[in-house]
């Protein structure tokens, strides 16, 4: 049987900085990969901005993709304002609805979709009629959850790139259905032609943010080695945390020169050469180092091909080449001043903390819900933490975060899995606090109880302030994205980091717990006097 897909979303905020600003190498991987598992796509609407949504406005520009089952392949239907294409898009919306109803769709894929505007009809047909979804996208994912969407698997973006995410998407469905599926390891053939976010120029692909989201299980697997090390009888891992600590630059050498170069195997390859002889220079110098291999790269290898170069010449020069020069800049000219960028940083944080632990950790917890509900955690407090993490693997910001965000949110969840306003949201709950506790992250899992009460979402903020307060209390300096029993582990203060854990934990709990019970008994007391 040759089932039918609908692919539905945009190109998202943080999704944007992540494969989502060039549409049609997301969408082909992702048509790669289902390919490869015999399915089909039956639909699609994606909404592809000129900007991250986290900064989009009505007036930005926008491009809608759908598919063209005379082509086989995506097609642009409408382009304008970001408003203009939303419009269009509720328009496909309802038709890929009514495909569900007529039961031409069997499953969906969601990208940072909007269930509550321009998929909400699609999500609502989905829940209906119970349609395997899968996909990525924190708060999206969270408010289809709520929904009664049968999600089959979800999680944020942070981390992923465009395989990744096919993969995962097209895995998830196979193993729902039971059929066979092998991830395709080759490059998606992409066409240049790119509708809003794509460009030929390596220079557009510039995007620090993007870079050092992607490097963020380096900094992870190196917090997790100094973990290991503290162990009796392992502390020879020791030597192992220092060799990482060089190796940071190099991985995001790697990263930063294959985002900018549309190249892969020899772009890596001078993104490590570049990152080598970049490591005095920090990450920050590997940032450098890797963007101009991946600027050299692109127009080298052009160049090569244009003088009839024979292929494994081209990907020598190209590759070995680019990475030289660009690496060869940076050791002789930037690494003193790209490592004192780093270290003055790292500086103006532990001087800001130095002044007043305790005010600072409740600042940054009080603020550290609002910053990542505007899009400003990604784009500014994440590469802190990686900028902290570099000579330490922990870091003051990394600590709020654990138990700001992740703690607050396995809160919030778990008192909706004990205690919730209807049966309903029981079941939405429990991913997210399975999520929390045993990843680290997916923290929006929060965001449909935070939102439909104003005393949960307060109290949120209070809790992250807590815990915050505590961690410059006890001066701690942790991280995320690892195991919430992990967390104390890695950090420097593993009673400090577990008390502040299990305090904004329990505060969450117990007012979101007491609030959806006064909401119960405020339903139950009505129902009673009618």
């Amino acid at each position: 049987m040759n089932r039918q897909i609908a692919i539905i979303g945009s190109s998202g905020g943080n999704l944007y900085n992540l494969g989502g600003k060039e549409p049609r190498k997301l969408l082909d991987e992702i048509l790669v990969q289902m390919e490869s598992a015999g399915l089909s796509c039956g639909a699609l609407q994606f909404i592809a901005a000129g900007v991250s949504m986290d900064a989009a406005k009505e007036t930005t520009p926008a491009a809608l993709y759908s598919w063209s089952s005379s082509q086989g392949a995506p097609v642009i239907i409408a382009e304008g304002t970001l408003q203009q294409v939303n419009q269009a898009a509720e328009r496909l919306d309802r038709e890929i609805a009514e495909q569900i109803e007529l039961g031409e769709i069997d499953g969906i894929i969601v990208m940072s979709a909007d269930p509550e505007g321009s998929n909400r009809h699609a999500v609502e047909a989905c829940a209906k009629y119970k349609l395997p979804v899968t996909g990525t996208g924190g708060t999206s994912m969270a408010m289809i959850q709520a929904k009664g969407v049968h999600v089959i698997a979800a999680s944020g973006t942070t981390g992923t790139t465009n395989r990744t995410r096919a993969v995962t998407f097209v895995t998830s469905l196979s193993k729902h259905w039971r059929i066979p599926y092998r991830p395709v390891i080759g490059t998606a053939q992409v066409s240049s032609s790119s509708g809003s976010g794509g460009s030929a120029s390596p220079w557009r692909r510039i995007n620090i943010r993007g870079m050092m989201m992607a490097s963020l299980p380096g900094f992870i697997g190196m917090a997790l080695v100094l973990a290991v090390s503290k162990i009796p009888g392992l502390s020879a891992l020791s030597e192992v945390f220092d060799l990482m600590i060089k190796a940071l630059p190099v991985i995001l050498a790697a990263i930063a020169a294959k985002q900018v170069s549309e190249l892969d195997e020899v772009s890596i390859v001078a993104g490590i050469v570049a990152g080598i002889l970049s490591v005095e220079g920090g990450i920050i110098g590997g940032i450098i180092g890797g963007i101009g291999a991946g600027i050299i790269v692109h127009y080298l290898f052009r160049k090569c091909v244009e003088w009839r170069f024979p292929a494994t010449t081209v990907n020598i020069v190209a590759g070995g080449i680019s990475g030289l020069i660009a690496g060869l800049i940076v050791y002789f000219l930037i690494a003193p001043i790209a490592l004192s960028a780093g270290e003055g940083i790292r500086t103006l944080i532990e001087t800001l903390v130095s002044w007043s632990p305790v005010m600072a950790g409740l600042i940054a917890g009080l603020l550290i819900w609002p910053a990542i509900i505007g899009g400003v955690y990604h784009a500014a407090i994440l590469p802190i933490v990686l900028l902290e993490m570099e000579t330490t693997s922990n870091s003051f910001l990394g600590a709020v975060d654990m138990v700001g965000l992740v703690m607050v949110s396995a809160g919030i969840t778990l008192a909706n899995m004990i205690a919730p306003r209807d049966k309903g949201e029981a079941a939405v709950a429990a991913p997210g606090f399975a999520m929390n506790m045993g990843f680290g992250t997916f923290v929006e899992a929060a965001y449909p109880f935070m939102f439909s009460s104003k005393l949960v979402f307060a109290g949120a903020i209070a809790s992250a302030g807590l815990g915050g307060m505590l961690v410059g209390l006890f001066g701690v300096r942790g991280t995320a994205y690892v195991p919430s029993f992990v967390g104390p582990i890695t950090s420097n203060n593993t009673f400090g980091f577990l008390i502040s854990m299990l305090a904004s934990l329990l505060c969450s709990f117990l007012i979101t717990f007491f609030v959806n019970k006064m909401s119960v008994y405020r339903s139950t007391k009505g129902t009673i006097g009618m």
